[in-house]
């Protein structure tokens, strides 16, 4: 019987195969009593079961090392080898089992339940989450009990035939997998657009649907399925028709990602000689391969959260400048815009206690800049890092979410300190190094003459811009579909702040997702918008809408849809440009 489930798109594309059911550890548990002389033996079935997982994820942690592998991967797996360490899941069930006699797999399940729980009390939605990181690693050490195997499969399966995994819920970890298997996609019934898994998924290209909720229950192994990742769409035993309607979507597909690759190349211009920068995302040095395989015109967002994250000590000057100079160094040139450390909210560090204290609201309380000047010695340290990679090429300052003059003008006097202090040690530097700052608050957007007058370029964080715009937590997936891009307040505070900028003659770029979603590329190039930073992988496909565009055209085209009220009328316009 054919039917169809909708959930959330996270990352986009078309997968037919056959159903690869993983199945979810925690709900076939069963209790049973042990025997006084027993319990010695579970103990140490118990630690047994943890060393072959804690095997299990240095075997995946050097998988995500492997060069043209996302850099989310190997973080991912820190943090899972982190849990499954701690005495609390390691230590704690243990002592149940000498309690009160139970098997290894109901004393652990016990455990998992009680942390779960004090997760769920916590204010921090990033913390909040991690309860799914618990579970996930719980459901690898009962696959170790239960002797099933965890590592995918193709055993018993042509190579040919494409696998669609269906899970309850996948880790990172288990993700890794996917590039060493003929995977053609997967669907989860739990997860959101900005979960974990969602991000590796866009990062390997694999087509995903999360969220659909009952999945898992309804889909049998060896069904046929068609993942449709641009949707948010699962079709389990398509009849012949609608097979057929995505076997040829799915080739036009193939045909036009491949054309893509002739793109890398070829000048990012309009139709009628508008060139536009395209410019990538980075976390760590690591991506770099995938930057200039799609040689991208430099580096537009740099995030220096990710060298501090997953790590009990703070990153070193020396360790901060030595990974800044070998990004700027591989640009060969090529300008590498460098965020200062944007903490707090849905991203934490260990080793920065203060940013983890538990605010009322994390995503309005002491994050980004904020937490930088409130950490002067922590933000000075990594403006002289900054400073001195700039001798080795062009680097641009970029400060995240600025709204008061105040912060610019304290902003601007650390940096000049740092320098001073670096003239002092006779270190060089790029004396005229250009500072930016973040648009990603309405209160920035909409008071921009400060910005303008005291700093060089400007750069739109639209995830954060919209989130704050329309009073909606991104990380929350129950209000996801609140979630808008195309609300007509979004698009004004975008399109005034593109016109401002340009009017003044200060160079503006968008960096949150909306640059790399094709479907906005013409929207924003009529807009003015002529620098786009994204993920390395949307880099080409994005170029392709800029080489069919026509700038002109599309300034008066998209001067009328910024006009209109209604988002469903501004969708069918912005679909039809």
């Amino acid at each position: 019987m054919s039917f169809t489930l909708h959930g959330l798109a996270v990352s986009s594309g078309i997968a037919i195969g056959r159903a690869h059911l993983i199945s979810h550890a925690t709900l076939e548990v069963a209790q049973y009593q042990l025997r006084e002389r027993s319990v010695g033996a579970e103990i140490a079935r118990f630690d047994k079961a943890f060393a072959t997982v804690r095997t299990e994820l240095e075997t995946l942690r050097k998988d995500a090392v492997v060069p043209g592998s996302p850099s989310e991967l190997s973080a991912f797996v820190d943090i899972h080898a982190m849990i499954l360490d701690d005495p609390l899941l390691a230590e704690v069930p243990k002592d149940l089992i000498r309690e009160r006699r139970c098997n290894a797999e109901w004393a652990l399940v016990q455990q998992m339940d009680h942390l779960v729980a004090q997760f769920e009390e916590i204010e921090d939605a990033y913390l909040r989450e991690r309860k799914h990181d618990v579970v996930q690693v719980v459901e690898r050490v009962l696959k170790a009990l239960m002797g099933k195997q965890r590592k995918l499969s193709r055993r018993g399966r042509s190579d040919d035939e494409p696998l669609i995994v269906v899970a309850h819920d996948l880790s990172p970890a288990d993700t890794i997998q996917f590039k060493n298997l003929k995977i053609g996609g997967f669907v989860t019934d739990l997860g959101g657009a900005t979960s974990h898994t969602a991000i590796v998924a866009r990062s390997l290209a694999i087509p995903a649907v999360v969220g659909l909720h009952h999945a898992r229950p309804l889909v049998l192994e060896d069904d046929l399925l068609i993942v449709d990742g641009a949707r948010g769409v699962l079709i389990v035993e398509p009849d012949a028709r609608v097979l057929e309607e995505y076997r040829l979507r799915k080739s036009e597909l193939e045909l036009e990602r491949s054309k893509l690759k002739r793109l890398t190349t070829a000048r990012a211009a309009t139709l009628d000689e508008v060139l536009v920068s395209l410019q990538a995302n980075i976390e760590l040095p690591q991506d770099m391969a995938q930057v200039k395989e799609v040689e991208a015109d430099g580096i537009g967002l740099f995030r220096t959260e990710f060298l501090f994250m997953n790590r009990d000590t703070l990153p070193s000057e020396n360790e901060q400048f030595e990974a800044y100079r070998t990004v700027v160094k591989a640009m060969g040139g090529k300008p590498v815009t460098i965020r200062t450390l944007d903490i707090g909210a849905d991203k934490t560090a260990q080793a920065l206690r203060g940013a983890e204290r538990q605010a009322p609201n994390p995503a309005l309380g002491l994050r980004a800049i904020r937490y930088c000047l409130a950490e002067p010695q922590l933000f000075l340290t990594q403006l002289r890092a900054i400073l001195r990679a700039s001798h080795y090429g062009r680097i641009r300052l970029l400060v995240p979410m600025l709204a008061h003059v105040k912060e610019i003008e304290q902003t601007l006097m650390m940096i000049w300190l740092a320098k001073e202090q670096l003239r002092a040690e006779k270190l060089k530097f790029d004396e005229s190094i250009e500072v930016g700052g973040m648009i990603e608050i309405p209160a920035a957007a909409l008071a921009l003459g400060p910005f303008l007058k005291r700093l060089h370029f400007l750069s739109i964080g639209t995830n954060d811009l919209i989130q704050y715009t329309l009073a909606i937590d991104r990380t929350d997936e129950s209000v996801a579909g609140l979630y808008d891009p195309l609300h007509p307040a979004v698009l004004r505070l975008v399109a005034q702040t593109i016109q401002a900028a340009n009017r003044a003659e200060t160079p503006v770029a968008v960096c949150g997702e909306m640059a790399g979603d094709p479907a906005f590329t013409r929207l924003l190039i009529g807009m003015g918008l002529r620098q786009f930073s994204m993920h390395p992988s949307q880099i080409l496909e994005v170029k392709h809408q800029v080489v069919m565009a026509d700038a002109e055209q599309l300034a008066l085209k998209v001067a009328r849809i910024l006009r209109l009220e209604e988002p469903d009328k501004i969708r069918e316009q912005v679909e039809r440009l």
